[in-house]
Formats: structure tokens, C-alpha cells, sequence
């Protein structure tokens, strides 16, 4: 039984780790030819590991665009959305979970259909609700459209049925309000989902290119996909510097990994059944 067992984990491991390697590999290759002369990115067969490195693609790179204002504004951007769609979608499932009202369960419906609905079908009206508001190139066109998500609301509430209804109701004897049930019982239980929610939310936003394209007009708000696709699009006098972009690539992707690394902790499953005999 124990020789069997380990087999299963060795097993395990070795797809695992054939899994992992698979996926570092493009971002290995990514950073291989952002140290590369640009002819590299056409060479055949391909040099995994270079000569020599050229680093000096980075600091070109950096300034080819304002990317030091486009860091700021992708952030602050999704961070904006992140908050809002944890608040919006915090009290929506709140109310459906613990709130008794006719027709609850026909807005829950309502809700996820939403999700239903694909993105670029709602661009047009959004765009002429934010150019009517004369929100055109400022932040307020690329936060406030997505400061409620269905598929939030939906996660929030899934994760919000799993408290045992016993803690609730142990709370409401005490006296204990919606706000204090809200925030010191429900959310961090939920702390699992939350991060979730903020992880996949911040991931979207920060790589969103389409809508920051149409409802911006200068780099002052831009984000970094949009910067990402001019220096592609801009080709100097030696045509396009493809290390360059590369390098580009590489510090427009380190907040992302960055976040990972901190927040994986944070993912696993907590006891939602504490204080419960």
C-alpha cells in the first residue's frame, strides 16, 4: 500500500512539474529575447540563451512610451474597479443571503444573467453613457462601467450560503447589525473568495486594451496595453525594436506575478465551520 501511494505522489509530481515547466517556458523565451538584438525574434532555429545580454533594451524600452504614467494609471484604475466590485457585490449578496424579500430569488436570476451577456454587446451604450457624461479621457470612463459585476455578486453569494446559519443567528442574539455581520462575520470567512474576486477582477482590467482604446484620447489616462501595441505599431528608423517591446512585455507583466506570489497564501479554503459544535 505504501509502495503503491508513492508511486501515486511521484506520479503526481512528475506531471506537476511537467505542467510548470510547460507553462515558464514562454516567459522564460519572452525574457531570453528581451536581452537579444531584435533580428533574434526571426532567427532559425532559435537561441534560447544568448551570447551576450543586452540590457540596455530595458531602459530603451521604458523610454519609448510614458510608461511610468501608465503604471499609475492601470493600477489605479483596477484597484478602483477591485473595491468597488468587492463593496457592490459584498451587500447584493448579503441582501440575497440574509435578507427575506419577495422576489429575491428572480433578482438572483436577474443578476447572473448578466453574465450571460457578451462584453462588447454593452461597449456602444456604455460609451455614449460616459460621453453624455462628459467622462471622455478621464478615469471615470474606465472605472465606473465596471464597478458592479454579476460574476461577482454570484461568487460573493455562493461563498456567503457556506456560513453556517448557526454563527448568524449567534450574532443576531447578540445584537449584532447587518454591518457587523457583514464585515466581522461574513467577509472574513470569505476571505478566500474576496481575494478571488480581486485577483481575476485586477487580471482583466489591467490587460483590458479594448475599452481604455475608445474612451481615452491622450496619455494622460492610458493604460499599458494601449503603450504595449504603440511601440508594436511605431516603427523607427531601424524598423520595429522587437527586444524592446519584449522588455516592455516583461515589466508590464511583473505586477501580475508579483501579486500571485503574495496572494497564493491567501487562496486556500478557510474554516468556515469555527465556533460551530
Amino acid at each position: 500500500m505504501t509502495g503503491r501511494r508513492l508511486r501515486r505522489g511521484l506520479a503526481a509530481h512528475a506531471v506537476l512539474t511537467a505542467a510548470a515547466v510547460f507553462a515558464a517556458v514562454p516567459l522564460l523565451w519572452l525574457v531570453s529575447l528581451s536581452l537579444q538584438e531584435p533580428e533574434a525574434v526571426f532567427r532559425y532555429p532559435p537561441r534560447f540563451i544568448p551570447d551576450r545580454l543586452l540590457w540596455s533594451s530595458y531602459p530603451s524600452a521604458w523610454r519609448a512610451q510614458p510608461f511610468a504614467r501608465m503604471y499609475v494609471n492601470s493600477v489605479v484604475t483596477s484597484t478602483l474597479i477591485i473595491l468597488g466590485q468587492i463593496v457592490t457585490s459584498a451587500l447584493a449578496a448579503y441582501a440575497l443571503t440574509q435578507l427575506r424579500f419577495r422576489g429575491r430569488g428572480l433578482a438572483f436570476l436577474f443578476i447572473i444573467s448578466t453574465m450571460m451577456v457578451p462584453i462588447q454587446a454593452t461597449f456602444i451604450p456604455a460609451y455614449i453613457i460616459v460621453s453624455r457624461l462628459h467622462w471622455i479621457d478621464t478615469y471615470w470612463a474606465l472605472v465606473m462601467p465596471f464597478v458592479a459585476s454579476g460574476f461577482g455578486v454570484f461568487l460573493m453569494r455562493q461563498a456567503f450560503l457556506v456560513v453556517p446559519r448557526e454563527l448568524i443567528e449567534a450574532a443576531r442574539i447578540d445584537g449584532a447589525s447587518h454591518r457587523i455581520i457583514l464585515t466581522r462575520i461574513l467577509l472574513p470567512l470569505a476571505r478566500p473568495t474576496v481575494i478571488t474576486l480581486a485577483a481575476l477582477s485586477f487580471v482583466f482590467h489591467y490587460n483590458d486594451f479594448f475599452w481604455p482604446l475608445i474612451v481615452t484620447n491622450s496619455a494622460r489616462v492610458r493604460t499599458l496595453p494601449i503603450g504595449l501595441a504603440t511601440m508594436i505599431l511605431t516603427e523607427g528608423a531601424h524598423g520595429t525594436q522587437w527586444n524592446q517591446v519584449m522588455a516592455a512585455d516583461v515589466f508590464v507583466i511583473v505586477p501580475i506575478l508579483i501579486g500571485f506570489v503574495f496572494l497564493q497564501r491567501h487562496l486556500t479554503p478557510t474554516a468556515l465551520t469555527t465556533g460551530v459544535k
